[in-house]
């Protein structure tokens, strides 16, 4: 009985270089774009076809073919294809960030020409079109007077107009509520400043000055407010429904009342996006210029009292001097839009940072 002995031979042992596939060196990218960039700028500059913003479009189309056809040649199709969707999405975010950049640049490097002591400290008033100085301390008293008595009026009613959509409201009442809002999302700003104008500056006012109408900061907080309370109400309705309902459900398990759980669970646990949505509001209240120049007139004086008299705004500032004819005018009115967005920048830091001291929303 013979025994066949078979030998088998053995496997080639699988190494890191086997699992490898063919890749495009790190360089290739940036060599491609630039490549791109000297092709599109030879043919648009050579023909005199266009500037540098036809040069950087044409050469971002010619980068994403060209390393589409690298990718492809040496990685594959399907590699091609997600390296060119990478690009695209990456191109994307550059072209969203660029008018942001844009706009920051644009403020500090135009801005900082009057950023000094008398610009933060004085007024207009008796400020000629020849005088080099002045500044926007009326404005910036106005902004402030203004925007905290909306927020003050605002901020109450459009929560507890959420609160009551979200936790109470059912029914054609509260669908009518929720459609006026939305319809007062898209109020032109204009229009809220016609109404304060009708109603309350030759309506309500002449009761309060000898029968006469009047201008006055409150007029132009009430017209704000009506622009901040749809944003208010949208944004804390929809905080409040990304709330879990084993939440609610938990503190009604222990016999908490639906009152209490509203106000020591839901708002809570929602405030870090109620905030965010307040601030929003505010910004867009501190940008407006109609309402302000229908409804408090402006001025170049200081005046403290909101409830008498004209007084101005930043915004209006921006807009008065942006149309001024003095040619220290255009100096004043980008520093004041500097000051303008350095403003909603730190309110919006603070509140955040107060926001962050919730323990539930930690």
């Amino acid at each position: 009985m013979t025994t066949t002995v078979t030998s088998h031979r053995p496997r080639p042992a699988t190494t890191p270089d086997t699992l490898r596939t063919k890749r495009l060196p790190r360089y290739a990218a940036p060599a491609i774009a630039l490549a791109a960039l000297l092709v599109a700028a030879a043919v648009v500059l050579g023909a005199g076809i266009g500037n540098w913003v036809l040069v950087v479009v044409l050469g971002a189309l010619l980068y994403l073919i060209g390393l589409y056809l690298a990718a492809k040649a040496v990685e594959g199709a399907r590699s091609a294809r997600n390296r060119t969707w990478s690009a695209l999405i990456h191109s994307a975010f550059v072209l969203a960030v660029l008018p942001l950049a844009s706009v920051v640049w644009t403020l500090l490097s135009k801005g900082v020409e009057r950023l000094d002591g008398d610009f933060f400290l004085t007024s207009m008033n008796n400020i000629g079109a020849r005088d080099a100085n002045g500044g926007a301390y009326h404005a910036i008293i106005g902004t402030l007077e203004q925007v905290g008595i909306a927020t003050l009026i605002t901020v109450p009613l459009g929560i507890l107009c959420a609160v009551y959509i979200v936790e109470y409201g059912r029914g054609k009442f509260a669908f009518a509520i929720r459609f006026f809002v939305d319809v007062m999302t898209g109020i032109p700003s204009i229009v809220s400043g016609l109404f304060v104008l009708a109603f309350w500056v030759l309506i309500v006012s002449p009761w309060f000055n000898d029968g006469r109408p009047s201008f006055s900061g409150f007029a132009a907080a009430l017209a704000l407010s009506v622009l901040m309370l749809p944003t208010v109400v949208r944004s804390t309705e929809e905080m409040l429904r990304l709330v879990p309902a084993p939440l609610r459900e938990g503190a009604y398990a222990l016999g908490v009342p639906k009152w209490k759980t509203i106000l020591r669970v839901v708002l809570p646990t929602a405030l870090p996006g109620i905030v965010t949505g307040v601030m929003l509001a505010i910004a867009r209240a501190a940008g407006e210029t109609a309402p302000v120049l229908l409804v408090a007139g402006g001025g170049a004086a200081i005046n403290f009292n909101p409830f008498e008299n004209n007084q101005s705004s930043l915004s209006l500032f921006v807009y008065q001097q942006a149309g001024d004819a003095s040619r220290f005018s255009p100096a004043r009115a980008w520093t004041a839009a500097l000051t303008l967005v350095a403003l909603v920048l730190i309110l919006t830091i603070a509140a955040k940072l107060l926001a962050r001291r919730n323990r539930l929303g930690r």
